[in-house]
């Protein structure tokens, strides 16, 4: 909107009398639905008003000459993306070339060989459930190297299932699904109890399969997720983070957002079934303390932002932590 039709919308506001459907951007409002002579019909919303501009103001994504066929659809998508590999690509990570500590190299999960796999994906989904009492047991580095790798890491096994027409922007390949393969999603770690790594808070390398030690532990881990207590004794865990300014490259409008969602929690599920293959419990919120997280991740601007957090430990499998358990009746 235009500064001559803000403050036209903003007079009309505050004296709707002045409303004259013969002057051009008045009729503009109403032809636009953004003003109206009748009542707008009221519909039933559940949420917030944040929640409703955000949901209609990134559906029915405009579509300037749609494709009538697959011709004509794969001519207009090659050329949407050569103007985007013309535009400058998004900087690095700042912490892809930090190099200035030593990496702390994460042992590479084990080949498996043909038929080897003793837990099958069916026991894996059956088994996957959400904890929220853990066990005093260390993680081991082999377990958070392979959890990190499966979920995170670009995977040397895919490395070739590229085509030839691929840029090399476009190649690195994790097993969950990215929008536009852009790999916006980033993994901070929290480190409480894993063997050979001490407590803090590191930055995983995808691509170097290996941490960054960013801080050590100056708080408890709920006051980073809205005091949920309970949580302390989570041995480790992941802050999900999305590069928007990736997304941003590809994908300048709304909807870009919601594919930023939708792939953290892809990465999400991608991590907790395979921690429940290795014989472990999860525990996964939304509920986050964003500035106290910010600060604990060194994350400055918004370009960066975290969407979740994901943990894994040694569980007995209880869904509620004792001290609601004992407020509950039980038969």
């Amino acid at each position: 909107m235009d500064r001559q039709h803000a403050h036209r919308l903003i007079e009309l506001i505050e004296t709707p009398s002045h409303f004259d459907p013969q002057q051009p951007t008045d009729s503009t409002f109403v032809a636009t639905g953004i003003i109206s002579e009748t009542p707008f019909a009221t519909e039933h919303w559940g949420w917030d008003d944040l929640s409703r501009i955000f949901h209609i103001g990134t559906r029915d994504l405009p579509v300037e000459n749609p494709p009538a066929n697959t011709a004509q659809w794969a001519k207009g998508y090659l050329s949407h993306c050569q103007e985007v590999m013309s535009r400058t690509l998004p900087v690095a990570h700042r912490y892809a070339n930090n190099l200035r500590q030593d990496l702390i190299h994460l042992p590479q999960p084990l080949p498996s060989e043909s038929g080897s796999d003793t837990v099958d994906f069916r026991s894996v989904l059956l088994g996957r459930k959400t904890c929220r009492k853990f066990l005093g047991q260390s993680i081991s580095r082999e377990d958070l190297g392979t959890l990190l790798y499966l979920s995170l890491g670009y995977l040397k096994e895919r490395e070739v299932d590229c085509a030839p027409t691929t840029p090399q922007a476009f190649k690195a390949r994790r097993s969950s699904p990215s929008g536009g393969g852009l790999n916006c999603t980033e993994g901070y770690i929290y480190i409480h109890n894993v063997e050979g790594i001490g407590p803090g808070f590191y930055y995983y390398h995808p691509d170097k399969h290996a941490l960054t030690y960013i801080k050590r532990l100056d708080s408890p881990l709920a006051a980073l997720l809205q005091e949920q207590h309970f949580i302390g004794n989570l041995p480790f865990g992941v802050f999900l983070t999305s590069r928007f300014d990736k997304m941003w490259w590809k994908y300048p409008h709304s909807q870009g957002y919601r594919v930023a969602l939708l792939e953290a929690g892809h990465v999400s599920q991608t991590f907790q079934l395979t921690a429940t293959a290795l014989g472990l419990k999860t525990w996964v919120t939304a509920a986050l303390t964003e500035q106290k997280i910010e600060q604990s991740l060194n994350l400055s601007d918004l370009c960066e932002q975290p969407l979740l957090f994901v943990g894994a430990g040694y569980s007995n499998g209880e869904a509620l932590c004792d001290e609601l358990s004992a407020l509950l009746p039980h038969p």
